[in-house]
């Protein structure tokens, strides 16, 4: 049982949330499949731009590829963001980006934490994953409807709210902190964020999101192997391309351009 103190109150979060747009029209619920879902049948039947789904609980929630989403009650931030701010179709995979560099940054700002970005949408803090996002779109031929932003984030988690299988992998700003974080000050700053990234995305293009994103990452510089449609490429992440792709270098001195696919990080000698 949730104490009413540490329960997502609407009208809590709404005073909280400082952005002019994001997240001001609010759905909050006890427990839900999936945001994502939600907030597609939202966006469908007119959500207006920066409409926000939270909820204490994901059954059902998903990651990249269909993968479950751990989303244990009261102890996470499980939300989707309805964005629709004129997007033009080949604006919307960088936008993955945009949001991780947002969420980053806000996780650091209110915690402390050194938080870092593994491409193409993973927070980690030394290397254990604790934020994951989740980009989808809602678009007629070229034209994009809505995008459905995915926010997962293990925020107070303790160790025994981990299944085994993710107790090496996952971790929560909790546990890397040593100090529980108020989910709706969280929230609030990541709409702040996500809301200012947004519009500078859109006036100023990806490359400043560029550089923001690589001044955070914990993968270019380093060795790593990807398991991408192309196969299994292993090299070193040099860069991010002006989509946001990601560049790896073979040991032959090939180049690949990777615009998806599942990277495992060793660090260079």
């Amino acid at each position: 049982m949730l104490e009413k103190q540490d329960r997502l109150d609407e009208e809590r979060l709404q005073s909280a949330f400082t952005s002019q747009i994001f997240g001001r029209t609010l759905r909050v619920y006890e427990s839900v499949g999936s945001t994502q879902d939600e907030a597609r049948s939202w966006a469908i039947a007119g959500a207006p731009n920066g409409s926000l789904v939270m909820a204490e609980q994901q059954r059902s929630g998903r990651g990249r590829m269909g993968r479950v989403w751990h989303s244990p009650k009261g102890k996470g931030l499980w939300m989707s963001a309805v964005i629709r701010s004129g997007f033009r179709l080949e604006q919307a995979p960088p936008y993955t980006l945009v949001t991780a560099v947002a969420v980053c940054r806000a996780i650091r700002e209110l915690s402390g934490a050194n938080a870092r970005l593994k491409w193409p949408n993973d927070v980690r803090i030394d290397g254990k994953k604790i934020a994951g996002i989740l980009v989808e779109l809602i678009s007629s031929g070229t034209r994009v409807d809505a995008i459905l932003v995915g926010i997962g984030i293990g925020v107070n988690l303790d160790e025994e709210d981990y299944p085994d299988e993710l107790k090496e992998k996952a971790t929560s700003l909790k546990l890397a902190t040593g100090s529980a974080v108020d989910r709706t000050e969280l929230a609030a700053l990541i709409m702040k964020k996500l809301e200012e990234l947004t519009a500078f995305y859109l006036q100023e293009g990806f490359e400043p999101i560029r550089s923001l994103w690589e001044a955070l990452s914990d993968t270019l510089g380093n060795r790593v192997q990807v398991e991408s449609p192309l196969g299994t490429i292993a090299g070193t992440a040099i860069r991010l391309d002006s989509s946001g792709a990601l560049v790896v270098r073979t040991d032959s001195g090939e180049e690949h351009i990777l615009y998806s696919g599942d990277v495992t990080t060793f660090s260079s000698p």
